[in-house]
């Protein structure tokens, strides 16, 4: 990967899970933990579970619901938010993103942590992790009322921040997220490839 040229960027939009945190504990608790739970409580076998969720899940994928802890707890029938609390060990930063986080703001950098996640997760995994005084800014797209699917986020993102997009990078996990921000016209972006450290 060709390294960004620090001195054309001024601001700095990170995803939280699978960019900065390890998405293992987000992959887990969807595709198994959510499963048993769901199993125990309606009377089914756990895979039998597992694939009426995951058939599920992907109806809800690149909307605001996809990540909506309040919708899937209606939807399940389960404390989405608690069951959270039950498996936060698995929440770890990713490797040398504690360094990067310094080094932006060292070199004066304006950073924003930008995600689809609900902000009851969010909470979660800030105070697991600690991490959110490295930030300058951080948003939800449940506040924006648009997922980062759709350009017309970074569009009210842009609004919001008053960044150049010509001089903004982003990092991200997600095609679907990258294909939007360029559509949109952000210049500077960043795939991480491996977002899960089980994978």
């Amino acid at each position: 990967m060709t390294r960004p040229d620090w001195s054309e960027i001024d601001t700095v939009l990170l995803d939280m899970d699978g960019t900065l945190l390890d998405r293992h504990f987000d992959d887990f608790f969807w595709e198994h933990h959510v499963p048993e739970q769901y199993a125990l409580k309606w009377g089914m076998t756990v895979e039998e579970a597992r694939e009426k969720l995951l058939h599920r899940y992907r109806r809800e994928e690149g909307t605001l619901s996809w990540t909506d802890l309040d919708f899937w707890s209606r939807e399940l029938g389960l404390d989405i938010p608690a069951l959270k609390e039950q498996v936060n060990h698995l929440i770890q930063v990713l490797p040398h993103v504690i360094d990067f986080l310094s080094y932006l703001r060292t070199a004066g950098k304006i950073v924003a942590l930008v995600t689809n996640a609900h902000s009851v997760t969010l909470d979660i995994k800030m105070r697991k992790t600690k991490i959110g005084n490295y930030f300058d800014r951080i948003l939800c797209a449940h506040e924006l009322g648009l997922p980062k699917e759709e350009p017309e986020f970074w569009d009210k993102l842009q609004k919001l921040m008053g960044f150049d997009p010509n001089r903004t990078l982003l990092a991200e996990d997600k095609e679907d997220n990258l294909r939007s921000a360029r559509i949109y016209g952000i210049r500077h972006l960043v795939f991480i490839a491996k977002p899960s450290s089980t994978l």
